[in-house]
């Protein structure tokens, strides 16, 4: 549960503490970025969670903020708190690398949308979070800028592809920390560190960036992405506690209409009209919980019955382990064009595990699917999500685990092709939701055998702030200790 007493040092603030201390003249900006770079100093040498820190920068950038409040300018929200950006994401100045040796010196001219948001609303950034190379692996490591451990085990994986953002928050370094999410990798590193992790509805936060080009032959050709990474991916925030992610998100939601999912605005939410029904999906098929999930998932509902939540238990949904299927399916056939790029520019790592992973969508669909069934599969695809829809309505949420084990450990999925299709299968909470595109949280619901252990609420689209409300049930009452020190 999250302290109300003000902590020793200003890296131990809430990202909502700090901001308000900062306002309120008890904290400077300078003094809470000093601090969390005393922090990385002392703790990322080993976790390896951020790269490219640049003190001199930050410090500039927060005695910036400071002599703006104290001129009496009107401040954002986040004013002087500190957030760290992925590597795969455009910040102007710095390389757009994905973890890439190739790409390491391609600084970014312009902002990605949600840096100019987080920008505006007063958060300075504060070093790049790592990533596995091509943000393609639920674990963090890379060619260019090595591994990154988890603060609660350094055998076990801090996820991925957001694993630098999440072991960062939890070891202290940053507030908050932006991420994006196309098969778990907001919600998963969430869960492996004990921070929570927002995965919003598809459109809500703005997904542009500057175009992104490749030389060639004929010159400097303007790259598109697939049809996955506009229905799918979504960028969103990971934070300690679920009143900081929920704060994030709302400074983050920027409708805009270069993004080609956006939305022109975000419907308003009213008040249920009852108690908000939970529909607990423990399992699919025959993938089997780690004991230590369901602990987490029995402490969740508990939690939210508490809460005055209605919780009800299904012995499977069909629904989800479709969505599951198609995810393999569409994913892998529109990563199928990178596979050369990937070779060529790729490690080791990557190669071995998008092979597997081709490997996994093989069991499921064969080797090479037909055109019309990749067509059938985006057919369907419309078809759950109205489902789906219709199942939540504007009060009803699943609970879910995040994965049927606990934190992977390191490199499992490439230690074999049995380990990794094994992986495969116990992910279907995370590839379940972005097919879809409904916003989805992580929250922490217990430490079991010394490890965080998370559950996954889901809610219908565009109904973040009732999934935010039984998140935040679940971590008034679970006494999760958030930093880990």
């Amino acid at each position: 549960m999250a302290s109300s007493a003000r902590p020793a040092e200003p890296w131990q603030h809430s990202a909502t503490q700090l901001a308000a201390a900062i306002r309120a003249g008890e904290i400077s900006s300078t003094e809470a970025v000093r601090s969390c770079l005393d922090r990385i100093e002392e703790t990322n040498p080993t976790l390896n969670a951020l790269v490219d820190v640049r003190p001199d920068e930050a410090l500039a950038a927060a005695r910036e903020a400071d002599a703006a409040l104290a001129a009496g300018a009107d401040v954002g929200p986040l004013h002087g708190v500190p957030v760290s950006i992925k590597i795969n994401t455009e910040q102007r100045g710095y390389a757009t690398s994905n973890g890439l040796p190739a790409l390491a010196h391609r600084a970014a001219e312009q902002d990605a949308a949600c840096v100019t948001a987080l920008r505006a609303a007063g958060a300075l950034p504060l070093g790049r979070n790592n990533a596995p190379a091509f943000s393609l692996r639920w674990f963090t490591a890379n060619a260019l800028h090595g591994r990154t451990l988890n603060p609660w085990d350094h055998g076990r994986t801090p996820g991925g592809s957001s694993g630098g953002a999440a072991s960062a928050l939890a070891a202290g370094m940053t507030p908050l920390a932006q991420g994006n999410d196309i098969g778990g990798s907001i919600r998963f590193p969430a869960a492996c560190c004990g921070v929570v992790g927002v995965r919003p509805t598809v459109g809500r936060i703005s997904d542009w960036a500057p175009p992104a080009h490749a030389d060639t032959p004929a010159g400097r050709v303007e790259l598109d992405f697939p049809p996955t990474v506009h229905a799918c991916a979504v960028q969103g925030p990971l934070a300690r506690t679920v009143s900081d992610a929920r704060l994030a998100l709302r400074v983050m939601t920027t409708p805009d209409l270069r993004d080609p999912s956006g939305v022109p605005a975000v419907p308003d939410r009213g008040t249920p009209a009852g108690p908000v029904t939970v529909t607990l999906v423990r399992t699919l098929g025959d993938v089997k919980n780690h004991p230590s999930v369901d602990r987490a998932l029995d402490a969740a509902a508990a939690h939210l019955v508490d809460a005055g939540h209605r919780v009800e238990e299904v012995p499977d949904m069909p629904l989800l382990a479709e969505a599951a299927r198609l995810w393999a399916l569409l994913i892998t056939e529109d990563l199928r064009s990178l596979l050369p790029t990937v070779r060529h520019l790729g490690d080791d790592a990557i190669r071995t595990a998008l092979g597997h992973h081709f490997e996994a969508a093989a069991e499921l669909w064969g080797e090479a699917p037909a055109l019309q069934t990749y067509i059938d599969g985006w057919a369907r695809r419309a078809t759950l999500v109205t489902r789906l829809q219709e199942l939540l309505g504007r009060d009803g949420l699943l609970l879910t685990p995040v994965c049927a084990e606990p934190p992977f450990e390191q490199d499992a999925d490439i230690s074999g092709r049995d380990r990794a299709l094994e992986l495969f299968a116990a992910m279907w909470p995370m590839t379940s939701v972005p097919i879809l595109g409904f916003p989805a949280v992580t929250v922490p619901a217990l430490v079991d055998e010394g490890l965080p252990l998370s559950v996954q609420l889901i809610g219908g689209r565009f109904e973040e702030e009732l999934v935010l409300d039984a998140a935040q049930a679940v971590e008034d009452r679970a006494g999760f200790p958030g930093l880990r020190l």
